[in-house]
């Protein structure tokens, strides 16, 4: 049995990585602004307040907080975002550093790292790429620099598509979908690199023991598809027609310009080549397995 201590909890990867941690025995402390219950750890990325005393003795920290990236993106709010990732994460990777021995730290960062790639594979070794999510994950990334000085095993998990159908951008396509009007954005040719809620729990999990991982881990599934096929398949699952398409203008003017570009529009055909070599077995490794999985999930208690 080990304990893990991990910001964001109650969020929608949160909840199923705490779910998961305590099916398999383990002890989780969730590090949150507002403490509720017994071994609650108190926390104010703000103010810079996070007691290295609370978490002496864990074994692992999870560090997932960050404020969402839905929406428009306006200054403001790409100031939230940047802000939120940046204070939150040098302030948890501090604190790790001041704790003797110092545990390890999988801090979440996102396949947004790449940019838009179009045909081109990536994997852990690829250089960034360009836009908004693409310098966010970077310094996102960087803010755990004080963990890895003190010698820290510092894992960056990068989130691909996460699958389920009580949060994440499924949840958004299934009400269309299900009424026949789904269908492909723009030409379809996007990559789109996916993962089941469950793997992700799991490989978050299997990093934390995995003493062999360190720096970036693509968690996305073994088999990016394109979006036309994945308009297909989801389709297919649903049991509904999927004729129509959403064109990139039209995607554009719902969305914004940018946001529409490096959200629905990047192709992003991402392996998770550091989590096979070692040893990694996805629960749901091709896309119908995620979707069965996805839709079959009942709504996950926080």
């Amino acid at each position: 049995m080990a304990t893990f201590a991990i910001t964001g909890a109650t969020g929608f990867i949160g909840t199923a990585l705490t779910a998961r941690l305590v099916a398999d025995g383990h002890v989780v402390r969730r590090v949150t602004r507002t403490p509720r219950v017994p071994g609650d750890v108190g926390w104010d990325p703000e103010a810079g307040r996070l007691d290295p005393d609370a978490l002496r003795g864990v074994d692992g920290v999870v560090h997932l907080a960050g404020d969402s990236i839905a929406g428009r993106w306006t200054e403001r709010h790409r100031a939230a975002i940047r802000r939120s990732r940046a204070l939150g994460t040098r302030l948890v990777a501090a604190t790790v550093a001041r704790l003797e021995p110092a545990p390890a730290l999988v801090s979440a960062s996102a396949i947004g790292y790449y940019g838009d790639r179009g045909d081109e594979i990536l994997d852990e070794a690829s250089a960034p790429g360009a836009g908004f999510l693409a310098d966010v994950c970077r310094e996102w990334e960087a803010a755990t620099a004080p963990a890895a000085a003190a010698g820290a095993r510092v894992v960056h998990t990068r989130f691909g598509l996460v699958l389920s159908a009580h949060g994440g951008f499924l949840r958004q396509l299934l009400p269309p979908f299900r009424l026949g009007l789904g269908g492909r954005l723009g030409d379809g040719r996007a990559w789109m690199s996916a993962v089941a809620l469950a793997d992700v729990a799991g490989a978050v999990a299997f990093a934390l023991g995995a003493d062999t991982l360190r720096g970036p881990v693509n968690v996305v599934g073994p088999t990016p598809v394109t979006n036309a096929e994945f308009t297909d398949r989801l389709a297919h699952a649903l049991r509904r027609p999927a004729v129509f398409a959403v064109p990139r203008a039209a995607l554009r003017l719902a969305l914004g310009t940018r946001e529409a570009d490096e959200l629905a529009l990047a192709s992003q055909r991402v392996l998770p080549r550091a989590l096979l070599a070692a040893g990694y077995r996805f629960a749901h490794p091709a896309l119908d397995d995620m979707l069965r999985a996805a839709l079959a999930d009942r709504a996950p208690s926080r």
